[in-house]
């Protein structure tokens, strides 16, 4: 079952790439939050946090994975500051459902889509349109996130 969930991880991250070839052109910089700005956000926001998974554990001694993504998305923009309710995930390949999000920041590349499902027109956290101070995104509309394995 976890080979087959991760295949259509994979399948459908590779479609939102090829479906969105626009959306990654003049790509200067990956926008990608490091552990350490991300473990800063975590121990200093305001915002309400719901984790899903195992908190994330930036520490030298903690494990790691190289499939291990983290990320947060939050239900909240006003300016260019994100907040409110936000859900914070920690793990690998998966399709999140994330209705109502407002703004994401990702330690790795991940597909932010419009509709539930990773369906629908989808984007790239690296190509983001309007980037945010933290390493946040605008991504207003966003109702799933394709996490990738790679």
């Amino acid at each position: 079952m976890q080979f087959s969930t991760l295949f259509y991880a994979i399948v459908a991250f590779a479609t939102v790439a090829a479906a969105s070839p626009t959306a990654i052109t003049n790509i200067e910089s990956t926008n990608f939050i490091s552990e350490a700005e991300f473990a800063h956000w975590l121990a200093n926001t305001d915002a309400e946090l719901t984790f899903v998974g195992p908190r994330p554990d930036f520490s030298p001694l903690g494990k790691r994975s190289a499939q291990s993504t983290a990320l947060t998305y939050c239900n909240k923009r006003i300016g260019s500051v994100c907040g409110g309710s936000c859900t914070v995930y920690s793990g690998g390949a998966t399709c999140i459902n994330a209705p109502g999000t407002a703004c994401i920041a990702s330690t790795r590349d991940i597909g932010y889509c419009d509709t539930a499902g990773c369906a629908g027109d989808c984007s790239l956290y690296s190509a983001c349109g309007t980037m945010l101070p933290g390493g946040f995104c605008a991504a207003e509309g966003t109702e799933s996130i394709l996490v990738s394995p790679l």
